[in-house]
């Protein structure tokens, strides 16, 4: 099983409206990065994502899981655009904010830190394990 981010503005989408979708989820439509839909493109049911929340707040706030493996996205005209759907799984005990990320040495090599541009990235089990620690969990 892989892990990933996937970053979204909560004054657009945020994790309360993932939450509202309920088991059915949300298709993670409107990336129209070509690293970011090469990563979509590499999940699998069940994989684990943190979600976050960019711009505003910009902290890691729940888990969810892919509910849908790579599918054309609906928004897009070109089908060389893909998504995957996911579901919200739980929120994080206390979010994790970006400036606390990149102060921990050990998340350091961490996308998030080091591109944190990117909407849709990896995350390794060890980075993985880090967050939880410092959310509490």
């Amino acid at each position: 099983m892989a892990r990933w981010l996937m970053k979204s503005e909560p004054d657009v989408f945020g994790w309360d409206d993932l939450v509202a979708k309920g088991a059915a989820g949300e298709e993670w439509d409107g990336v129209r990065s070509a690293q970011a839909t090469g990563n979509m493109k590499k999940m699998a049911l069940g994989d684990e994502v943190f979600f976050y929340h960019s711009n505003i707040g910009k902290e890691i706030v729940g888990i969810a899981e892919v509910s849908a493996e790579a599918h054309p996205d609906s928004t897009a005209d070109d089908p060389k655009w893909q998504c995957v759907d996911i579901r919200a799984v739980r929120p994080l005990k206390r979010p994790v904010t970006l400036a606390e990320c990149k102060a921990e040495p050990r998340l350091a090599e961490m996308v998030l830190v080091k591109n944190s541009r990117l909407s849709v990235q990896p995350v390794t089990d060890a980075e993985w394990t880090v967050v939880l620690e410092m959310s509490g969990e």
